[in-house]
């Protein structure tokens, strides 16, 4: 394969942390300068990207539930945003940046909440398969900042949804389970310090695309 055929290639990207680790300024940054070198480039989030699951997501921040409700309203928007978004246009050889994916379901339902790991492995395995496998990300940004330091972002910017209501252990734990999944699948995950200046932060996400032969 040449390098022009591996930048060509269809690659799934996704940009996890809690909540406040500044991801979405760099996604949308992202997006920006991968289309400036002609690709095509499909920016979404979970829950979310489909009429469906955007419904599911204005339940899921807003509405209480127990945690099981909660799971399961989440993998079912995931199948549906796979179905209706991700896998086409993976399939047509495009770009796809995701504000979170299952990740984010095993760092907050599984680590935050303390829901069952091994549920949520099994649902992974049910909701995301493919003809090819299980359907997970060529990358994943893992933003990682102390939770003191989101939550005081989170409080400058906008009202808290259900979520960013929760105490900072909850987010504590969070965060390990980010850490845990990075550990379990080193291939794909990249750590990024989100501590620092906009900048610094910006040039380690441009230097794991670059890697990868998707940013020149």
């Amino acid at each position: 394969m040449t390098r022009h055929d591996t930048v060509r290639a269809a690659a799934f990207i996704t940009f996890e942390g809690i909540d406040g680790a500044g991801k979405s300024t760099h996604l949308a940054t992202l997006a920006e300068r991968l289309r400036s070198q002609g690709r095509e480039v499909v920016v979404t989030r979970e829950p979310g990207g489909t009429p469906l699951a955007e419904v599911l997501r204005g339940c899921l921040l807003h509405t209480p539930m127990d945690t099981l409700t909660e799971v399961l309203l989440m993998f079912a928007a995931r199948r549906d945003h796979l179905r209706q978004v991700i896998e086409p246009a993976l399939a047509a050889g495009q770009v796809v940046l995701c504000d979170r994916f299952t990740d984010a379901t095993f760092a907050y339902q599984g680590y935050g909440r303390g829901f069952d790991l091994g549920v949520l492995r099994a649902l992974e395995n049910w909701v995301q398969a493919t003809d090819a496998g299980v359907r997970q990300p060529d990358l994943t940004l893992w933003f990682d900042v102390p939770p003191a330091v989101a939550a005081a972002r989170l409080a400058r910017v906008r009202s808290p949804d259900k979520f960013e209501l929760e105490p900072q252990a909850f987010f504590e734990r969070a965060a390990a389970g980010y850490a845990q999944r990075a550990a379990e699948a080193p291939q794909r995950f990249v750590r990024i310090d989100a501590d620092v200046a906009v900048e610094e932060v910006w040039r380690q996400v441009e230097a794991a695309c670059r890697v990868r032969g998707w940013l020149s």
